[in-house]
């Protein structure tokens, strides 16, 4: 039985159009390969196999019966690789499937979600997950295609990481610290993250104030730190996407602290439909959105 792996598969299809044709010469200008070269492939091709393939009489060349066997197996698996090669070429230029995006959640619920359908509209067959997780998903195991981070990422070969732009904040409260000088900030109440959150730009910010304002509540959650502004507990700095909403009022103009929205994606996601346009996607809505995401767009 012939089983050499010396048999070079990229041969078959230049035996199967040989079978075809009968000749060395209509077969060299099919290929676009001269002669020579298709006789040397085929003797190779016959030696590897350890079978004769074809036999030459005055009318060409003819299949012997081991090559009419090979002839018939061969066009079933050229024309499987060929199915095999049209679908996947297909799906990497289909924009449909899934694809995965993680973010810390305000991102989501204040921003991304609100642009979600007019997405949907233009790709119906787009399946979107959105995790919200504060911790790092893989990117190899295809926990994640894309993700919104806070702050520059350490380098990572595989991975494509671009900065989409600023993320503002300002402070915020309830109606009754409205007006509340900013010379007199340091002297009211304020809702801080708790210790493992220390390290953020704006509790670094809320550290630097002079006098040093009372933290009367500590929360892990900026979900909860918003509830908490709501209700009247204390001031607190948060993004200007999430201050936008009934029962805050925004305490002076200035925003007070810059953090950068970096994308990052895998290297080799530029290469497929869905995530092109899921990339280009994200950059486009963060366009439209750059001023409110920044700060510049006050509570009427």
């Amino acid at each position: 039985m012939a089983t050499s792996n010396d048999f070079d598969w990229n041969d078959i299809p230049l035996i199967l159009a040989l079978a075809r044709s009968g000749s060395m010469s209509a077969t060299g200008r099919q290929l676009g390969v001269d002669a020579s070269t298709i006789s040397r492939r085929i003797a190779a091709a016959e030696k590897a196999l350890k079978l004769r393939l074809f036999i030459r009489d005055n009318t060409g060349y003819q299949l012997t019966d081991a090559g009419q066997v090979f002839v018939e197996h061969g066009e079933a698996v050229y024309g499987n690789v060929q199915s095999m090669l049209q679908a996947s070429a297909q799906e990497a230029d289909a924009t449909a499937g899934p694809v995965n995006i993680t973010s810390i959640d305000f991102l989501f619920d204040y921003w991304l979600l609100d642009h979600v359908p007019a997405l949907h509209a233009q790709h119906p067959h787009l399946q979107l997950t959105l995790q919200a997780e504060n911790q790092n998903l893989s990117f190899t195991r295809r926990e994640a295609d894309f993700a919104l981070r806070l702050g520059k990422p350490s380098e990572d070969a595989a991975l494509v990481m671009r900065k989409l732009g600023d993320l503002g904040f300002a402070v915020y409260g309830h109606a009754r610290f409205a007006g509340t000088p900013r010379g007199c900030w340091g002297t009211q109440p304020w809702i801080a993250y708790d210790d493992t959150l220390a390290g953020t730009g704006e509790m670094q910010w809320l550290a630097a104030m002079e006098p040093q304002p009372r933290k009367v509540l500590k929360v892990n959650s900026l979900s909860t730190m918003v509830r908490a502004c709501r209700a009247g507990v204390g001031m607190a700095l948060l993004p200007c996407i999430m201050g936008q909403q009934d029962g805050l009022q925004r305490i002076g103009e200035n925003v007070e602290v810059q953090r950068d929205i970096w994308l990052l994606s895998h290297r080799d996601a530029g290469s497929i439909a869905r995530f092109k346009t899921v990339s280009s996607w994200l950059s486009q809505v963060y366009a439209s959105s750059e001023q409110q995401l920044c700060g510049a767009v006050l509570n009427p």
